[in-house]
Formats: structure tokens, sequence, C-alpha cells
């Protein structure tokens, strides 16, 4: 009996040890087996699949990577990328994945926070959208069809080539890809008039767990719902958007007005927080925070606010307006400039109102530093005794390139139920802030000081923000609010980080999420769980 026993230890280990199951490689090639088997032309397949052994694979992997800290050799990468030119490849390509146990990463500009879109630690492909980019405008309408591979501003340059006069509100970035940013809600220097990017959107093209290409009426209102604010890679692929444009004057004015803690920038952003939320809807003043060096023989980097305005008329209309509700800014004419719709998204995306439109096509971002990011919203006034303690955390060396970006809220948020979308952060909130800090240098030790330091910022802040739960915005995706399991995140384990970012509107995510993808194969780090995913597999 014994003999037996060992006998079947030894078969056992060589079973599982020489004979394993199959391998990724194997996995890899039953993948490329069966795209080709499902395509009507195999040379066009075989120009938009990158293996690790072509020679422009890691080209293609990094042209989307906006994060550094994702490009080490330890970080996972794919088995295979593929860059569809129509929607029928995406069909084969999730019936492919799932035939051979490979999950999907979709990227439409690559600016995930958290390279979550190239990035897993199981075996996956990336679908890079890159080639779904094409956009069209329909001026009678006053609508747009955008495919979710183009970026915000190859979508400003276009509209901006029919119309002076019509717009989308979304946000400042011009590299930022259309898919992911107005499936996280999306907003930008117009959403105190209009909202989120989410909030004009009309119809969808998606592609279902089953390959089922899906529009608004045959994919349900649920979905539809559930697409616009609720991160779209829990539940499927999104190839293209139908937007409702926006009018704007043919004139706009934007400034810019900075201040030093010497010049008195915290009693000005004390003020500005019971300021800019209530100013009319035409009138957004933002608050950029960051370290700059001073001029002269003695060169030190001190504090500095910068208040960034878009204003939806002209600079007479303006100057009184400011000379009532925020006279301590002292913004004079000088500090103001005319300019079109189309030239504030340059001003906004960090290029001279007078640069090439032709710049807005780019997909290549300005900087490309590592980075972490946080965010956070708040409902009360912070006190000006809060900000002293802030400011001794940006005297440390950490902070040289760190960034808070003040987004306010009112006007149009405010009006706007939590409920419409799955994104929540609506009339109780005077701003949103976005923490980022920035490095230069490589490897793990200066990510982890930058990170730390990020990280007792953030906590430094705890009583000042949003409280029970302290909300976060799901386009600043931060994994320290928790994770997923690989493929079986409970309900409750997922709510330490859904319900931070979606409020009550995470119970609607979840249901929507078990009607349509149950078996969970859309998943990353923090997408939805289907509600019974954890006891089916326990």
């Amino acid at each position: 009996m014994e003999t037996t026993n060992i006998t079947t230890l030894v078969f056992t280990f060589l079973v599982i040890f020489l004979c394993p199951w199959p391998s990724y490689s194997d996995s890899q090639e039953d993948f490329l087996s069966c795209l080709s088997v499902r395509s009507d032309n195999k040379t066009l397949i075989s120009n938009i699949v990158y293996t690790p052994n072509n020679s422009s694979y890691l080209s293609i992997l990094q042209s989307s990577i906006r994060n550094p800290r994702f490009t080490s050799p330890s970080t996972p990468r794919p088995q295979v990328i593929v860059t569809p030119v129509h929607e029928s490849q995406i069909q084969d390509i999730v019936h492919c994945t799932r035939l051979n146990g490979l999950q999907i990463r979709t990227r439409s500009g690559g600016h995930d926070y958290e390279g979550l879109s190239y990035r897993s630690q199981v075996p996956f492909v990336i679908i890079d959208l890159i080639n779904l980019s094409e956009i069209t405008v329909d001026i009678e309408q006053e609508t747009a069809w955008v495919q979710t591979g183009a970026t915000l501003g190859q979508l400003y340059y276009t509209i901006s080539q029919r119309s002076r006069t019509l717009a989308f509100p979304a946000g400042g970035c011009p590299t930022v890809g259309v898919g992911g940013h107005i499936s996280g809600g999306g907003y930008g220097s117009m959403l105190r008039k209009f909202g989120l990017a989410a909030d004009n959107v009309i119809d969808a093209r998606f592609i279902d767990v089953n390959g089922r290409i899906l529009d608004r009426r045959s994919m349900g209102e649920d979905l539809f719902w559930a697409i616009r604010g609720g991160g779209g890679a829990s539940f499927g692929v999104i190839t293209a958007w139908k937007i409702r444009l926006v009018r704007v004057p043919e004139t706009v004015t934007i400034f810019s007005v900075s201040r030093t803690l010497e010049q008195n920038a915290t009693k000005l952003i004390h003020k500005w927080q019971y300021v800019a939320p209530n100013l009319p809807k035409d009138l957004l003043i933002a608050v950029i925070i960051r370290k700059v060096n001073t001029s002269g023989t003695e060169e030190r980097k001190i504090i500095q606010a910068t208040f960034i305005s878009l204003f939806l008329g002209r600079v007479d209309s303006l100057l009184p307006l400011l000379e009532q509700r925020f006279p301590e800014l002292g913004v004079r004419r000088e500090d103001c400039r005319e300019v079109s719709w189309v030239q504030s998204t340059l001003f906004f995306g960090n290029y001279p109102p007078d640069e090439s439109l032709e710049v807005l096509t780019s997909r290549v971002p300005l900087t490309n530093l590592y980075f972490k990011a946080k965010s956070d919203y708040v409902q009360e006034p912070i006190p000006e005794q809060g900000f002293e303690g802030l400011w001794k955390l940006w005297a440390e060396e950490e902070a040289d390139m760190a960034e808070m970006n003040w987004a306010p809220y009112g006007g149009r948020m405010r009006e706007i139920s939590e409920s419409a979308l799955p994104f929540p952060h609506r009339a109780n909130n005077l701003y949103k802030i976005l923490h980022l800090v920035y490095w230069n240098q490589s490897g793990e030790a200066a990510s982890e000081r930058h990170i730390n330091w990020m990280r007792r910022t953030y906590a430094y802040l705890t009583p000042y923000v949003s409280k029970f739960p302290r909300a976060a915005y799901v386009n600043y995706i931060d994994l320290d609010l928790g994770v997923n399991n690989e493929d079986n995140t409970s309900y409750a384990q997922a709510s330490a980080w859904g319900i931070r970012y979606f409020r009550n509107n995470f119970n609607r995510l979840v249901r929507v999420k078990t009607m349509v993808d149950p078996n969970n194969f859309f998943r990353n780090e923090q997408s939805i769980p289907p509600l019974y995913s954890w006891w089916k597999k326990n």
C-alpha cells in the first residue's frame, strides 16, 4: 500500500512539473491561429498583430505609455498587441481571448494613471485602438461620432475645422484618448457650463463579451448608463461615442495670473474656495499649485498658485464681474486674452494660444515623467491654517516637481443628480483636487520616496476633504484605495474602492455587470465585479 502511494506521488510530481498545463506560448499561438481562422484577410491580420518576436513590438507597446513607472523590464508585458482597423476584428479578438484563457486590456490614449490599460499580472492581449480614430461632425444636427482611439486634441481640431461656434466640453490634455476619458466621466474648462463629457453623450457603439456590436437601443439604458462614467473596461469594448456638441461664442476670454506665498497666495486660495464654485456658469477659475524657481542671485524653490480661467464671453464683460466677485485677485485687462474656443484648448493644454492648431492632432505628450496621482473632493472650505501645514510638506525635496490642480464645481454640476450617471460627485462639492508628484530619476528607490511623500500629503489632508467615504475620481485611478483579486473578488472587497469612486451608484454598476458579463471576463485590478463572482468560485 505504501509503495502504491509513493508511486502515485512520484507520478503526480512528474505530471505537474514535467508535463505542465498549456504554457503561455501555447496560448499565444492558439490565439493567433484562432484570429487567422476567423479572418477573411490573412495579410491584413498580420499587419495589425504584434508579438514579442516582432521588431516593432516594443515601440508599439511603449508608444502610448504615459507613465514611465510602467516601462521597466519587470512590468508584465502582453503576449500579443492588436491594433484593429475595424470593429469586426475586435469581435474576433474577444472570441479568441475567451477561447484561449487570455485577458484583454483595452488602450485608447494610454493615460491610465496606474497603467491598467497595458499591463496585467495574468496572460493578456492589448487591444490598442489607435487605428480607430475616425471623427464625423454633423453641423446641422450639432453632433459628432468619434471613435474611441481618437484623442481629445484630434476631436477639438476636427470640430474647429467645421465651426467656430460649436465645441465639446472635455479635458485639457490633448493627447488623452476619447475612449477612456468619457467612460470615466471626463471634465474640462467648460464643466460649470455644460457638465461632464459623459453628460453630453447620446449614443455609443459597444462590443460585449459575446462579441455582439451594440448601440444605445440594442444595449439598453442600464448598460448605456454604466459606460458613461462607470469605466467602460469593466463591461466590454467601446468603439465609438456619439456626442452632443455645445454652442459657444465666437470669442472667449482666457487669463492666467500667478501669485507666490510671499504675494499673499494663501489668502487668495482661501478666498477662491468661497468665490469660484458660486460664479456664473460662463466663468471657470481653476488653480494650479506648484513650486517654481526664484530669479536673482540666490535661486531657490518657492510655492506658487496660478489662477487659470476661461470665460465664455468678451473681456469687457469679464473684468467688471471679477471686480465685483473676486477683486483681491487683481486681474487686469493686460492679463486677459480674447481667443476662439479652440485656441482656449491650446491654452489649457499648455500650448501658446497662437500655436498652430495642428499640434492638437499630435499624440506625443509635452512631457513623459514618472508620476503618482491621487484625487479628492472638498465640501467645506479648508481653513488657512490647513494650508500652512500643507506648505510644510511642500517644502520637502520630494515636492520639487509636485502639483495640485483644483477644479471648481457649482454651475451645471450642481444641477445634475448624482445618480444621473455613475459619476456621483455633483451638488455637494466645492471643488476637486488632483494631487500629482513627478520625478525624473529611474529606479525603485526614487519611486518609493516620491510615492511615500504623496501618501503622507494625502493623509495630512484627511480632516479637510470629503468623508464617509473619502471620495475619488475614477479617471485618476489609484490602486492605493484597494484592488480586486485576480478572479474571485467579492462585492465587499470591491466596495473598498468602488464606493469611493461611485458612492451609491456602485450598487447599480454591480447589477449591470452581473447582467452583461456574469462570468467576469472583462476585469482588472479595479473593475466592477459581478454580484456572485465570488461565491460561484468558493
